[in-house]
């Protein structure tokens, strides 16, 4: 394989982006759950909110390990990923404005994943995988910002 990244920053690269698609599955099926079971006189524009939430996120999975493939190695799937994932799951169903709270910190998180992810790319010069990266926290950083705006207080 000869893309003009060397295999051991390849390698490099693909172990950060696992972290970015394990936090973003666990960000995916924790928003889709709160588009599920959202009550409460806001139901509708959350759920709405939500749900344009988990589809766009849904379209970035693949993104994501899609370019982990493009660098010669495996995505990981399943338990493996929820074992990396920094967000955890709820043990019970939160209220809405709980759910906005979990939301944002979620985000959160996956903006610092893909921001570690953009670094070992760069240093790589791994410009396509810091594109996505660069593209990702944009997203999630105005995902926070948005969500952090329905929060009281």
């Amino acid at each position: 394989m000869d893309i003009g990244i060397d295999k051991g920053s390849r390698k490099d690269v693909a172990a950060a982006l696992e972290q970015v698609l394990a936090d973003s599955y666990a960000l995916y099926g924790k928003t889709h759950g709160y588009h599920w079971n959202v009550e409460g006189p806001r139901f509708s524009t959350l759920h709405a909110a939500f749900e344009e939430q988990y589809r766009e996120q849904w379209a970035a999975l693949d993104e994501i390990a899609e370019r982990i493939r493009t660098l010669g190695e495996y995505a990981p799937s399943g338990i493996t990923m929820g074992e990396k994932a920094k967000i955890k799951a709820d043990k019970n169903v939160p209220n809405a404005e709980q759910m906005l709270s979990n939301l944002v910190e979620s985000n959160e998180i996956v903006v610092n994943s893909a921001r570690a992810a953009l670094k070992v790319a760069e240093k790589a010069g791994d410009d396509a995988t810091a594109d996505l990266m660069t593209q990702r926290v944009a997203i999630h950083e105005k995902t926070a910002w948005m969500l952090r705006s329905h929060l009281a207080g």
